[in-house]
């Protein structure tokens, strides 16, 4: 499997990928929002894009599929219920549902909602695990549910899926947000020594070479993962004193996003 990880340069900071089997030379398009971009990208690297993934319905994630599906005539596939939402679906997919590419590459739907209802983030079936997780997880941070979400429903995507895959798992988001979320993750707690070091690798950095980070790395930095640290609880108490004692990690997770939400 080889990633092509696109970025678009626009204000959202989107990021758009290509999945290609290095067999055949057959490439998912994963939220082509740029479809100039992307489709330069397959040329210049000899693929051919057979499929568009929509991670979930928004604008920013579907608005280049006509002119990618105009130029090369690939299949839409998203979320079984999003089809009403996102014009043109061909395949509508559910939780388990693969999606292969070319020969080699095999990649699972997880039915992962919260951000919105009918959101699909990609796990791969490879030695070297990635995910492709949209606007659920992202680098050192979690989506919000401003537009069609539900923070709970965010909670249990992060506790029972995303915090049981391989500590191993690369993580491709789809956005670059990860300086701002390192300032969030140390406002919320400052002695959190992982997220101060990467913090001055990301400042100011070139989006288009940021770090992949990996699920453990995650564990250690995002504060949407370390809903047990005493650290973070004890910050957090300071602004809801009427915590319980402990707090459930649901309503730690709800309370950090509240705060992400106006920070």
């Amino acid at each position: 499997m080889i990633v092509e990880r696109i970025w678009t340069g626009n204000s959202l900071r989107n990021f758009n990928y290509l999945v290609a089997c290095p067999d055949t030379g057959e490439a998912l398009a994963i939220d082509p929002l740029d479809h100039e971009k992307t489709l330069a990208t397959a040329r210049v690297k000899g693929w051919r894009i057979t499929q568009i993934l929509n991670t979930h319905e928004h604008h920013d994630h579907i608005g280049g599929n006509a002119a990618v599906v105009a130029a090369t005539g690939a299949t839409v596939i998203a979320h079984h219920r999003a089809a009403g939402r996102i014009p043109g679906v061909d395949r509508g997919v559910k939780a388990g549902d693969v999606i292969k590419v070319g020969k080699r590459v095999e990649l699972e739907c997880m039915d992962t909602p919260g951000h919105t209802m009918c959101h699909i983030c990609l796990r791969s079936h490879t030695d070297q695990p990635a995910l492709f997780s949209g606007d659920t997880l992202f680098n050192a941070g979690a989506g919000n549910v401003h537009n069609g979400g539900n923070v709970g429903d965010l909670y249990t995507t992060f506790a029972r899926q995303l915090a049981r895959l391989p500590d191993n798992t690369l993580v491709y988001p789809g956005h670059d947000y990860i300086e701002n979320n390192l300032r969030f993750t140390l406002s919320r707690e400052p002695g959190n020594g992982d997220a101060q070091a990467m913090l001055p690798q990301v400042t100011g950095h070139d989006p288009a070479r940021s770090t992949v980070t990996t699920l453990s790395d995650e564990k250690r930095i995002n504060t949407f993962m370390r809903l047990a640290s005493p650290g973070v609880i004890a910050r957090l108490r300071e602004d809801f004193p009427e915590l319980p004692d402990p707090p459930d990690a649901k309503t730690v997770f709800a309370k950090l996003r509240e705060l992400r939400n106006k920070w």
